[in-house]
């Protein structure tokens, strides 16, 4: 699949902008009302659409148009292979002009890219972009870049949990020892070989015969990363993966803990901790040799420009906001089907979130006009938590966060003209 996959998004992109399906209305006065009405926009505009409607102009609502995205043949394929999930990642406006009451639209779209597989929070996954500009006649108004996470979707967690760990006949006894407080390193029962990750036969001599040892818990970190993006549920980034070398001489992957990502080095000696996550998982992680487990921290304090807007997200108000800007994705109404894709509950959408990212930002700023968004969506927004924005503004641009229970939900940032 991978290759067709690669093939055929290299003869996509290499067609350029394409004519894409017309916008099914011309500007109107009520789906802007029932826009601004869900996203609780009271900002006068006159004659004009709010710029982070761009998007919902182009939507197809239920009955989908080929040609609706320059991606749907990439998005098929990709369902067909079992990544069936998808979740928006991330989304760019450019904003040249206000659209007025009346203009009917016309929509090209080109295609960007596939990149993949990568392995995330949601799943095995291919991360897909592309591109999309609106004119009036031959005046562009506005383009956007798009890209979302098409993934194979993993059994579900309770908010705020890492996914569980692969258990097998040949990892079993690893993950009871962690629940116990060991760290069990198989070994071959005949040349007495040590092998981690575990497996069904020695590599040395081809033996199925094993048993394990309990590893004394020390070790020197050999490699690591400083984990940013994609958001972990449980996680709060950046945080150390560390592949650490044990004194009994094989290598294990777990987490830093306890120290700033810039205190760590390769070299640096480290003692064994396990992470208890619930019943059902613990994790052997790592902390610098020495140093005890600190205290809980307290909660960063806000850094904002303004007071901080509270959104409590109800399910009406994500199901309102999604039918408002004619997103019809299940996973943004139906409990059942967005469970059977891995979410928690239903969840916001991308383009209710850039909607309240202007809403936010035009609060404080009334005498400005939006040029341009640039939004990265983190954990998800789901029915019975709450969106907290802050923002702060140097010159003409202003950097919003949004955050829940989970962290980091949006980090925006918008152009003002």
């Amino acid at each position: 699949m991978h290759e067709e996959l690669t093939a055929l998004a290299a003869r996509l992109a290499a067609l350029g902008e394409q004519p894409a399906p017309e916008p099914p209305d011309a500007v109107n006065e009520a789906m802007i009302r029932n826009w601004r009405q869900a996203m609780g926009d009271t900002r006068d505009w006159g004659d004009a659409a709010p710029p982070a409607m761009a998007q919902v102009w182009s939507m197809p609502g239920l009955v989908p148009s080929k040609g609706a995205s320059a991606a749907d043949d990439v998005l098929r394929v990709l369902n067909g292979d079992g990544f069936t999930g998808v979740v928006a990642t991330n989304c760019e406006h450019v904003y040249d002009r206000p659209v007025r009451l009346g203009e009917r639209l016309r929509a090209t779209a080109r295609f960007g890219s596939v990149v993949g597989p990568k392995r995330t929070a949601m799943g095995l996954g291919y991360f897909v972009t592309w591109y999309q500009s609106w004119y009036v006649g031959e005046e562009r108004v506005a383009e956007m870049l798009f890209r979302v996470l098409k993934f194979q979707p993993v059994k579900r967690r309770p908010k705020g949990k890492p996914p569980l760990p692969a258990v097998g006949l040949d990892t079993e006894f690893f993950w009871d020892g962690a629940r116990s407080g060991e760290l069990r390193i198989q070994r071959c029962g005949e040349c007495g070989e040590l092998r981690h990750p575990p497996g069904p036969m020695c590599p040395a001599c081809n033996s199925t015969k094993r048993d394990h040892l309990v590893a004394r818990g020390r070790g020197t970190v050999y490699s690591y990363v400083v984990h940013h993006h994609p958001p972990v549920p449980g996680r709060t980034p950046p945080y150390v993966v560390a592949l650490v070398e044990l004194e009994e001489g094989p290598r294990i992957i777990g987490n830093v803990l306890g120290v700033d990502p810039s205190e760590v080095s390769v070299g640096m000696a480290v003692e064994l901790d396990f992470e208890r996550i619930d019943d059902e998982v613990t994790l052997p992680q790592w902390r610098p040799a020495g140093r005890p487990a600190p205290a809980p921290a307290p909660p960063p304090e806000r850094v904002s420009d303004w007071p901080a807007l509270e959104l409590p997200l109800t399910p009406t108000f994500i199901i309102s906001t999604a039918l408002a800007t004619r997103d019809f994705t299940p996973v943004h109404h139906d409990v059942a089907l967005a469970r059977a894709q891995g979410s928690a509950d239903i969840f916001l959408n991308i383009l209710t979130t850039m909607g309240l990212v202007q809403r936010y930002v035009l609060e404080h700023n009334p005498e400005a006009d939006l040029a341009g968004m640039r939004v990265r969506l983190g954990a998800p927004a789901y029915a019975g938590d709450t969106l907290v924005l802050t923002g702060t503004r140097e010159g003409d641009t202003v950097t919003v966060r949004g955050t829940v229970a989970l962290g980091d939900h949006v980090n925006a940032t918008v152009a003002l003209r």
